[in-house]
């Protein structure tokens, strides 16, 4: 019988193990620098010069000249690439132009709205993918799998800016059931004080039912939008596994010992799970970058948004450190995804 069991670490099995976290940060840094030259050199294509952009049409071409000079942009691209390296060393990813704050404080203030819209939306997913995508392969003739072919090819090709506005349309427009797509809060509701960025664990803190519940609301079609969507890759690969698993030798054992379905599919589930959380840390790196579309139609205010107004006001700066810290993001989350693997799977742990 094929059981994985979660295994604390010894002492002669934590070496290996901080040989593999160093080995991956180590990675992490010609990764990044790869990264950053990429998005450098294609922002660089990008048509429109920053300098007469932020002095105005009125503006002389002396003052431009004065201005590309002092941003350095009157520099060779290499120079430019080497002093933006310089900078980002020391911890710098520059200045906006569109909003005159240095880039690390303006993604600081706006990340936390997008984590909290992607995790959120991420557990949606996972509430939907997974049951049904565990029923639909413990019985792939039933009706469960009838549904969830039916969910999988109605929901699998639309595009989420598309059903973000379908659901503005149905549940804001004609039911009056949901608030307006104006934020992560009312005009008329005053934001927590800070401490975690998320509105909604903010005002838990700060024990304000009523702010919470506004925040909460303003969540919901977002998060619906995200978690409706990003269910059908997870119901997908939990309804594959399970089938895979169904032939398995200790399935076999556990329909012989005569193991209720239950108590069969937590087995199932419990086997499927290094590959559940694979997906999952994929999906959610995936979305940390590309929830751009939803925040703008839902004009959420988390980096997405920010990125879309750099890239189309030529802000460098800005969309550079959009780049950088979505990369960081993403790689945290998959090294965080390959140690929840090695804790489920020891298989998988470093020797």
């Amino acid at each position: 019988m094929e059981r994985l069991r979660a295994r604390p670490y010894g002492r002669g099995r934590l070496m290996p193990l901080l040989r593999y976290l160093l080995g991956r940060l180590a990675l992490a840094v010609p990764q990044l620098l790869g990264i950053a030259l990429l998005a450098f050199a294609l922002l660089k294509l990008i048509p429109g010069d920053p300098a007469p952009m932020m002095l105005g049409p009125l503006a002389t071409q002396e003052a431009v000249d004065k201005l590309r000079a002092e941003m350095g942009l009157d520099q060779t691209l290499p120079r430019q690439f080497g002093a933006y390296l310089g900078r980002l060393v020391q911890g710098d990813l520059g200045r906006s132009w569109q909003t005159t704050n240095p880039v690390l404080r303006d993604i600081a203030e706006r990340l936390p709205a997008t984590l909290e819209l992607v995790t959120l939306s991420l557990l949606v997913a996972l509430a939907i993918g997974v049951p049904l995508g565990l029923a639909a392969g413990r019985n792939p003739d039933g009706p469960t799998a009838r549904v969830a072919d039916v969910f999988t090819t109605g929901v699998g090709a639309l595009p989420d800016f598309w059903l973000a506005l379908v659901l503005i349309f149905v549940f804001y427009s004609l039911l009056g059931v949901a608030p307006p797509p104006i934020g992560r809060l009312d005009i008329a509701v005053l934001p927590p004080p800070p401490v975690t960025g998320s509105h909604v664990v903010d005002a838990l803190l700060a024990r304000d039912i009523g702010t919470f519940r506004a925040a909460a609301r303003q969540l919901v079609l977002p998060v619906a939008t995200l978690g409706v969507l990003y269910a059908v890759p997870l119901l997908t690969m939990t309804r594959a596994t399970v089938a895979r698993l169904n032939t398995s030798d200790f399935i076999r054992f556990a329909e012989a010992k005569g193991l209720t379905p239950a108590r069969i599919a937590c087995h199932a589930l419990r086997n499927a799970l290094p590959t559940l959380v694979t997906v999952f840390g994929a999906l959610y790196s995936t979305l940390v970058g590309s929830v751009v579309l939803v925040e703008v139609v839902f004009a959420w205010g988390g980096i997405g948004q920010y990125a879309v107004g750099a890239v189309l006001n030529a802000d460098i700066n800005a969309s550079l450190g959009f780049i950088l810290v979505a990369a960081v993001v993403s790689l945290l989350v998959h090294l965080a995804v390959d140690l929840t693997a090695m804790l489920l799977d020891p298989r998988q742990r470093p020797q």
